[in-house]
């Protein structure tokens, strides 16, 4: 499924990593930078849910399981909010259980991304749900 952002479509896409592990947190910023797009950063779910709040990104990079508050508990936030329910939220996980997909899903997420994070599949993923510039993620 296909998201755009609301609102002006030249406003600057905006995306809301939360991720407590710094190699993976800079990573992720550098690739999305690159790619254009501006990174807003909360190392746990208590401040995800502030940032997204005050911030109404285009879209929520959600580690799940992290201090202070997980992944699941901030999206269930989120998605009960009418202000930040249409952000889509994708889940970064380490977890390849079975079932772990569907649990992820099941909790109101729009997507997830598997670590370690593979570039280019995670720049495909990332394009289903926001463009930051007219790049080429093939």
């Amino acid at each position: 499924m296909t998201h755009s952002g609301k609102g002006n479509p030249q406003r600057e896409k905006v995306v809301l990593i939360v991720e407590d592990e710094p190699q993976n947190l800079t990573l992720i910023r550098d690739l999305l930078q690159f790619s254009g797009c501006k990174t807003l950063e909360a190392t746990d779910g208590k401040q995800a849910v502030q940032l997204a709040r005050d911030n109404k990104p285009n879209l929520i990079l959600m580690d799940i399981q992290m201090p202070v508050m997980d992944g699941f508990e901030a999206t269930a936030i989120l998605k009960n909010e009418e202000e930040t329910k249409n952000i889509p939220i994708i889940a970064l996980t380490a977890s390849v259980m079975n079932g772990a997909k569907e649990r992820i899903l099941a909790a109101g997420f729009d997507g997830y991304i598997s670590k370690p994070i593979n570039i280019r599949e995670f720049l495909k993923k990332v394009s289903e749900y926001i463009l930051c510039e007219e790049a080429k993620y093939e």
